[in-house]
């Protein structure tokens, strides 16, 4: 079994839902549902939601994530893409969000993408961003799924993502300590320039039965990047969570795009 196989099938065994996963298709190309911004002038940016591993893009919806969006007058499409676990294990996510969704958002004039996941969504925008996809400008991450916990005893035994340094080259598949290499990049360049690309936003529940990963990568965030909410691995604090981020993430506004719920 390769790495990805094995980190997603851990995941599965640490929420307790293996025995049970809805285990769907994964069509090409990936089923999008796009909502377009109401905005009186068209828009330049697209908020890409990925779900967590058991839930469906129509959740955002149902959990108000969009109206959450809509209600602060963010001017962005909206893209509800329907990730699959097997995308994950196949290792085609990345091909997918490339094909399906990024490269016909460029195509209609999108310039600037947001990657927003829960839990494997969040390792998914991760990924997406590791693969060298630096064009994406900001990534939401709530709750996101950052590895086994051995990778993560690691990193906190050396002292923090700063004074992290894997133990010599990483393979291919090893996919936790890439993430880990590539946030260790990405954390370093906050610290020097909060303004630098792609922004980094972190929110999830204190307890979180994935809190250790969580605040390790919040000890290398700038202060106002990092939002938490009481709460486990569950839609009440990533609603929450969710609420905040928008407030403070450099989203662009337009006052006509504000629709009322």
């Amino acid at each position: 079994m390769n790495r990805i196989a094995r980190t997603i099938g851990l995941m599965f065994a640490l929420v307790g839902l293996a025995g049970c996963a809805r285990m769907r298709d994964a069509p090409a190309p990936i089923v999008v549902k796009s909502i377009a911004a109401t905005c009186a002038t068209p828009v330049d940016t697209l908020v890409v939601l990925l779900p967590g591993a058991f839930d469906r893009p129509e959740d955002f919806v149902a959990e108000g994530f969009v109206d959450a969006l809509r209600s602060r007058g963010i001017a962005a499409d909206v893209a509800l893409v329907d990730a699959t676990i097997p995308y994950y294990r196949e290792q085609t996510i990345v091909t997918r969000l490339d094909a399906d969704v990024i490269a016909p958002a460029r195509a209609r004039g999108i310039r600037h993408i947001w990657l927003a996941g829960i839990s494997l969504g969040g390792l998914g925008s991760l990924i997406y961003a590791n693969e060298g996809h630096d064009t994406v400008d900001g990534l939401i991450l709530i709750a996101p799924y950052l590895g086994e916990r051995v990778t993560v005893a690691e990193v906190a035994a050396s002292g923090g993502i700063a004074t992290w340094a894997p133990p010599g080259r990483i393979p291919d598949d090893d996919v936790d300590r890439r993430i880990w290499q590539w946030l260790k990049k990405i954390t370093t360049r906050l610290a020097a320039d909060p303004s630098s690309t792609p922004s980094m936003y972190l929110g999830f529940g204190v307890d979180d039965r994935f809190v250790a990963g969580h605040r390790l990568l919040a000890a290398a965030l700038p202060a106002d990047h990092v939002f938490t909410a009481p709460g486990d691995h569950d839609w009440p604090a990533w609603r929450t969570v969710w609420s905040a981020m928008l407030d403070t993430a450099p989203l662009p506004r337009d006052r006509s795009c504000v629709v009322s719920r």
